[in-house]
Parts: C-alpha cells; sequence; structure tokens
C-alpha cells in the first residue's frame, strides 16, 4: 500500500467550528481527506491548527481548495508531510480525547480502553460524515438527551434528522431502548457510516421496537420519515439556515407534548431560530450553550 499525506495549516476558531459546513467541498472526491482542527496551546485560544490527512499526495487543486476553508491563512505556505500508511488513522485521531457528555461517553478507537463502567459508550471513528461528539453541537444534543432522561422524559418514537455518524439516534435508543427509531441523512455516505457504526456499537438496525431505521432522505422529504410521524423526540443537529427553511416539515412532524432538539446554530442565531418554531407552536424549554454554539430543546403545545 502507498503511503498517505497530511497536509497542515494554521487556523482560527471560528475557521475550525465552521469547517462542518465546509467538507462537503471535498464531496466529489474518490477518496475525500479527513480533517481534523486541535488546539495546540491552550494559552492562545485563537490560535488552532488544521491537519488534512489524504490517501494520497494531495494535487495543488487539494490544496488551494484546503487553504480555501481558512481564509486566515492564504498567505501560509501548507505544511505537506508523507506519513506511512499503517499510521496515518492513529495520527488523525490520537488528538481526539474521549468526550463526557451526561452518562455518555464517545470515543475513539484509540481510546477503547478508557471507557467507565458507569458510561454509556460509544465508539466512533473520526472519519467521512460529521457527528463523532467532539463538536460542540453533538456533544450539546448528547447531554440534552441525558437532560430529558434525568427529567422523567418517555419517548416511544424517535427520528434524527441529518444524522450524520448516527450517534444521536443511538444515543437516544440507548436511554430509551423500547422505541422505535430512524435516522436520515441528505448524504448517502453518511448513512452508509452510520451502519458500520451500528455495527461496531451493537445498535441493531430495522424497523422494530428497539431497533434504528436508517434513510437517505433532504430533511423530511421519505416515504418512511412521513410514515413514522408524528414523533414524540425529533432531534435536527444541522445548520440555522436549514433550520429555518425546514421549520414547517420539522414542527409538523412533532407530536402535540412532543420535544425537538436542535442544533448547528450558533448563540447569536439561536433567537431567530427560535422564532420560526415558536410560530409553529413550539416552545422553548431548555437551552445549552456549548463553546459558541446553542442547543435548543422545545416542546410542542399540547392540542397543536
Amino acid at each position: 500500500m502507498s503511503d498517505s499525506w497530511r497536509v497542515t495549516l494554521p487556523c482560527t476558531k471560528a475557521e475550525a467550528e465552521l469547517l462542518k459546513g465546509d467538507i462537503i467541498a471535498f464531496a466529489l472526491l474518490d477518496a475525500p481527506p479527513v480533517l481534523m482542527t486541535s488546539e495546540p496551546d491552550p494559552a492562545r485560544p485563537d490560535e488552532w491548527r488544521l491537519d488534512a490527512y489524504f490517501e494520497a499526495k494531495p494535487a495543488k487543486a487539494d490544496l488551494a481548495l484546503l487553504t480555501g476553508l481558512v481564509p486566515s491563512a492564504r498567505s501560509v505556505k501548507p505544511v505537506v508531510e508523507r506519513i506511512a500508511d499503517e499510521d496515518w488513522v492513529t495520527l488523525s485521531q490520537a488528538g481526539l480525547e474521549p468526550i463526557r457528555a451526561g452518562r455518555f461517553f464517545v470515543h475513539t478507537p484509540a481510546h477503547r480502553g478508557e471507557v467507565p463502567p458507569d458510561g454509556i459508550a460509544f465508539e466512533i471513528d473520526a472519519g467521512r460524515a460529521f457527528g463523532t461528539g467532539h463538536h460542540e453541537t453533538t456533544a450539546g444534543c448528547l447531554a440534552a438527551l441525558d437532560r430529558l432522561k434525568r427529567g422523567g422524559a418517555n419517548f416511544q418514537n424517535t427520528a434524527d434528522i441529518g444524522t450524520g455518524t448516527g450517534l444521536l439516534a443511538y444515543a437516544a435508543l440507548r436511554l430509551w431502548p423500547a422505541a422505535r427509531a430512524i435516522a436520515s441523512d441528505i448524504d448517502p455516505v453518511a448513512i452508509e457510516v452510520a451502519a458500520d457504526n451500528a455495527r461496531v456499537n451493537h445498535i441493531p438496525i430495522g424497523r422494530a421496537r428497539g431497533q434504528v431505521e436508517l434513510a437517505v432522505a433532504p430533511g423530511m422529504r421519505h416515504s418512511r420519515l412521513l410514515a413514522r410521524a408524528p414523533y414524540d423526540l425529533l432531534i435536527a443537529n444541522i445548520l440555522a439556515g436549514p433550520l429555518i427553511e425546514l421549520a414547517p416539515d420539522l414542527a409538523g412532524a412533532v407530536a402535540p407534548g412532543g420535544r425537538l432538539i436542535l442544533a448547528g446554530l450558533l448563540k447569536e442565531q439561536a433567537p431567530r431560530v427560535a422564532a420560526a418554531y415558536r410560530r409553529r407552536r413550539m416552545m422553548p424549554v431548555a437551552r445549552i450553550d456549548n463553546g459558541d454554539w446553542a442547543i435548543l430543546t422545545m416542546r410542542k403545545r399540547q392540542g397543536a
């Protein structure tokens, strides 16, 4: 097997957090790179680092595309290094420390031996889909799910829209194991990744209670999503713009008294997103701020 390659660029904290939305820039590549961000020096909180791991030597166009993701580094020459093929996955994940969010413990294979006895653990590879638990929005959604469980909530029919790795759907099923669950994503690759993660984490795939059904769908536009509505728990960790655009569909799919977790929005975007759902009889009941991001939990009025 040929060696792999790492490209390193400096970036700001804001750029690192917004890379979630920009990774689609590599979607047309046969082997898209794995993008990792890290904070090398906590004493310099705005000086972050972007590492991109390629399976083959990146072309000039790849380097230009990568630099375009971090405008602050446009005058910086990328550092391109060849690394041994057997080491590149380990290198890309070594900086990802396990995440603890409520009772959840999310880790990469490199930290498999660190699972605490009192946690609900998920092993998620940092790779082709968003939602490893390491981004503030995903971790915040896990905390919101944990808070609902601790508050005595009980759900029988759940949906995760824009599932990415499948993590949030699987976390909800662990908390409410008798529920029916469906997870969807517009990206077929994400659904493939979610299926792989289900196998690794012993999550049964199917349509029965205690199983998760997977579907490729934009928003709520899928016959299975519509057939299984209304949901008493719906999770949507996408971005503020799509959340506002999808407000009629998402709010309409929530049962009266049901909960809706919205994430992928910056704190300053939260009022505008919440307003779009208030107009559809969804009332905010909780908010978690995690870094620059807000996670909203809303409840649909009875009789809606």
